[in-house]
C-alpha cells in the first residue's frame, strides 16, 4: 500500500524558497506587483518551489500556481435550460462545450444570479464570477451599465452576439445579421418586390437592430422611400403573430421578413389555414432557423446562424484574454463578426402582378 502523500502547505514552500509565508501567499494571489511589488528572482523562486513539490500539492495549489483554475465562466442574461430556450442555447452551448474540452477547461455555469424585471443579474452579493479564470455572457439583450461595470474591474470576459455598449469597449464575437438580410432584401428587389413587411421581436437587442437595418439599408440603396416602402409589426407579450400579420397585411406588401423562426412557423400555419398560399400569393423569409431540423411542407428561405462556431469562437477569444491578462496586457477590445449564411429555399420568388391578398 502506497504511503499517504504530504500536503504542500505555504509553510513549506516558503522554507524551500528562503521567504517569507505571506510573500508565497502574495505570490499565489497574484499580488507580486504594484505597491508591493516583489523582485521578480524572489517571484521566480516561489514559483520554482510550488512547480517542484506538484506532484504531492492539490489541485487548487497548482492552479494558484499558475494563477488559474482551468475554469470558464458561463453566465446566461435568460434561462439556458427551458425547452423554449433550447434553439437558441444548445448549439452555443455544444460550440463552447467543446472548445473547454479543447483546451482542457471545465465549465462554471453561473445560475445563482438573482433576476430583475425578468433579467438576470451580473452584479450582486454573492457574486462568484471569479471562481472562474473569465467568463463568456450569453443573452440576447445585456444590460449596458453591467457590461461597463465589468469592463471597469478589468475581470476577462467576452459577450456572445454584437455590443455597443461602453461606447465600443465591449469584447464580442456575434453574427453579422446586417449583411445577410441586406442581401436577402436585395435579392428580393431584383425580383421586382416593393413593398416590405417585417414582423419583428420585442427587443432593442443588436442582432434585432441590425435585422431591421438590413431591410432598410437595401430598400434605400434601391431608391425607395423606407417609411413608405417597409412596414413592421412589432411582437409582444400579448400579441400573436396572427395579431402582427393583419398589421402588416393592412399595408398590402409582397414580401414579409420574420425575425423569429417560432413566429415564422405561426405564420406558415396559420396562411396555410387561412388559404393564402407561399410563394405564389406572398414571399416569406425567415431571419433564422431552428437549431434542429423540422418537418416541413416547404423549404424556408432563411438565414441560417453558425451558432456552433459562434461559441467555440467565443471561448477560444476568452483564452486569449484570460492569458493577457495574467500577463499583465491589455487585450483591447475585440469586435469579431462571423458571417450568416443565407438558405435560399422556396419561399422567395417574385410578386404576383396583383396583390392578392389585400
Amino acid at each position: 500500500m502506497a504511503a499517504p502523500r504530504t500536503r504542500v502547505t505555504q509553510r513549506m514552500i516558503a522554507d524551500m524558497a528562503g521567504v517569507s509565508q505571506s510573500t508565497v501567499s502574495l505570490v499565489l494571489n497574484g499580488k507580486a506587483t504594484g505597491e508591493r511589488r516583489i523582485p521578480v528572482a524572489t517571484r521566480d523562486r516561489v514559483l520554482e518551489a510550488i512547480r517542484d513539490t506538484t506532484y504531492v500539492a492539490n489541485p487548487v495549489a497548482r492552479s494558484l500556481a499558475r494563477r488559474s483554475n482551468d475554469l470558464i465562466g458561463v453566465f446566461t442574461y435568460e434561462p439556458a435550460f427551458p425547452s423554449g430556450a433550447a434553439d437558441f442555447y444548445t448549439p452555443l452551448l455544444t460550440g463552447i462545450e467543446s472548445a473547454a474540452e479543447g483546451i482542457a477547461a471545465d465549465l462554471l455555469v453561473f445560475t445563482s444570479t438573482p433576476v430583475v424585471d425578468g433579467r438576470r443579474r451580473l452584479f450582486h452579493e454573492g457574486n462568484r464570477l471569479r471562481l472562474a479564470d473569465g467568463c463568456v455572457l450569453l443573452g440576447r439583450e445585456m444590460d449596458p451599465d453591467e457590461l461597463g461595470q465589468l469592463l471597469d474591474t478589468g475581470y476577462p470576459f467576452v459577450a456572445v452576439g454584437r455590443r455597443d455598449a461602453a461606447e465600443g469597449r465591449v469584447p464580442y464575437v456575434g453574427v453579422d445579421y446586417a449583411a445577410a438580410t441586406r442581401d436577402l432584401a436585395r435579392r428580393a428587389l431584383r425580383l421586382g418586390h416593393e413593398r416590405f413587411g417585417l414582423i419583428r421581436l420585442p427587443l432593442n437587442a443588436e442582432a434585432s437592430r441590425d435585422r431591421r437595418d438590413g431591410i432598410r439599408s437595401a430598400l434605400a440603396d434601391g431608391g425607395i422611400d423606407v417609411d413608405d416602402g417597409l412596414v413592421e409589426a412589432e411582437m409582444s407579450s400579448n400579441s400573436t403573430v396572427v395579431q402582427a400579420w393583419e398589421a402588416v397585411r393592412a399595408s398590402e406588401p409582397s414580401i414579409v421578413f420574420v425575425e423569429d423562426p417560432v413566429h415564422g412557423d405561426a405564420l406558415f400555419s396559420y396562411l396555410a389555414q387561412t388559404g393564402v398560399h407561399v410563394p405564389e400569393q406572398i414571399s416569406v423569409i425567415v431571419l433564422g432557423e431552428h437549431s434542429h431540423a423540422r418537418d416541413r411542407a416547404i423549404d424556408v428561405t432563411r438565414l441560417s446562424a453558425p451558432r456552433i462556431e459562434l461559441g467555440a469562437r467565443a471561448v477560444a477569444i476568452l483564452a486569449e484574454r484570460i492569458a493577457a491578462a495574467q500577463n499583465g496586457h491589455d487585450p483591447g477590445a475585440v469586435h469579431e463578426l462571423l458571417p450568416c449564411q443565407i438558405i435560399a429555399g422556396s419561399t422567395l420568388t417574385a410578386p404576383p402582378a396583383q396583390h392578392l391578398i389585400a
